[in-house]
């Protein structure tokens, strides 16, 4: 056979003759010689050679089989500029082929995002161990919703979390225990986003709250001393000051309600709900304590009593007080085994641990954020839990709706 059989042929002038193994020798052969080209230095190969090859191999590529573009993954994963549509057709390829670039490559946001949008959650999920991931990134993962995709960025400590991305999170954890304790871990972590999410956290993660983020108001108390004799002088008239100037002051208990009170004091009120706690006796003591009636009912209906432990720490009542409260609640007290019930030996522990100023810190964020922004509209919305305008709330609104909505099942 002459030279010339192995000219190169039009499409269709090898019809019918079988793809031997020779041919199949050529491809593989030609797809290693490709990848060498792309994969050479810039003192070896210009950018219009690179783009040259690249679009060769990525054309070779959309027919060959899976080892061979798994081959071609690994030979360019150490490159720092891989060519944009070899990139891009590697990445959306089987996680076999995409996997060790997501791990190891250098990839562009945008691609990594392209990425996110149009794979699966297998291809999500290595993307969200990637040792550095910028806030652009870790924003369109927390927008899948994804629990291991979430949890494995939580992890991550080189992943940015932008505000939004960990709010995200944080209703995600409404539903998904699994991400309350590495939330806890983050350093973004707000101490009013702690305190939100205080309210469907297990015993062990509000202790945790407790002791992290409960600060103290001394700052502020300083900073703040002349503007009560200000705004004292103009009777209170601007609202928002008020607000402000409730959360920093160092008094807790409500001295016009008391004044108003058919109980001689806080104590007589708490004295009178030993018999039985009513509706009637709960707002009292709320009014008493300075807290709207949001934020009595949430503490009084809460399953747990770490709630209760805070109020009573902020407003000066003893222990006694405080298991006064308990069993008028008919909260147990014993176990069958003699010995003290777990919630109220736990009740009695966050007292314990709690100093007065940053439990009124705790006390009178929950008042302020399950009850300054309520609106009929946000009122709605918390009944039916439709979480559609959520994005756009105010902090105060998000906060609320995330505190008082029905609790997600797990």
């Amino acid at each position: 056979m002459s030279d010339a059989a192995y000219d190169l042929q039009p499409d269709g002038a090898l019809e019918g003759v079988a793809e031997a193994a020779p041919v199949r020798k050529a491809r593989v052969a030609l797809i290693k010689r490709l990848a060498d080209v792309v994969s050479l230095p810039s003192s070896r190969v210009n950018a219009f050679e690179r783009a040259i090859t690249s679009d060769l191999l990525v054309e070779i590529l959309r027919e060959a089989s899976l080892p061979e573009r798994e081959r071609v993954s690994r030979r360019v994963v150490s490159l720092t500029d891989i060519p944009y549509e070899l990139l891009r057709v590697l990445l959306h390829d089987e996680i076999t082929v995409a996997g060790p670039l997501l791990e190891e490559a250098a990839i562009p946001d945008p691609e990594l995002i392209a990425c996110i949008l149009a794979a699966t959650p297998a291809h999500r999920l290595i993307i969200a161990r990637r040792r550095d991931l910028s806030e652009l990134v870790v924003e369109q993962l927390s927008l899948t919703g994804e629990p291991e995709v979430l949890q494995a960025l939580l992890r991550n400590r080189g992943a940015r979390f932008t505000q939004g991305a960990l709010e995200r999170v944080m209703a995600a954890s409404r539903r998904d225990s699994l991400l309350l304790a590495q939330l806890l871990r983050r350093p973004e972590l707000r101490p009013s986003q702690a305190y939100v999410m205080f309210w469907w956290c297990a015993a062990e993660e509000r202790r945790i709250i407790l002791q992290r983020f409960a600060v103290s108001r001394d700052v502020l108390q300083d900073a703040a001393t002349d503007v009560f004799a200000m705004a004292a002088a103009e009777d209170w008239g601007d609202p928002l000051v008020r607000k402000a100037l409730q959360f920093i002051e160092r008094r807790q208990r409500n001295r016009a309600a008391q004044m108003r009170s058919p109980f001689a004091d806080l104590d007589a009120a708490v004295a009178a709900a030993e018999t039985g706690m009513t509706r009637e006796i709960a707002q009292e003591i709320g009014y008493l304590c300075g807290l709207k009636p949001t934020t009595t009912a949430k503490i009084f209906t809460d399953a747990g009593g770490e709630g209760l432990a805070v109020l009573c720490k902020s407003v000066g009542l003893s222990k006694p007080r405080l298991l006064t409260l308990w069993r008028s609640m008919r909260r147990p007290e014993q176990t069958s085994a003699g010995e003290t019930a777990p919630a109220l030996a736990n009740t009695l522990s966050v007292f314990d641990l709690m100093a007065v100023d940053r439990a009124q810190t705790v006390l009178r964020y929950w008042n302020w954020a399950l009850t300054s922004a309520l609106t009929p509209a946000l009122l709605q919305a918390v009944r039916e839990g439709d979480e559609e305008g959520f994005a756009q709330y105010s902090l105060p609104e998000r906060s609320a709706f995330l505190a008082l909505s029905p609790q997600p099942a797990r």
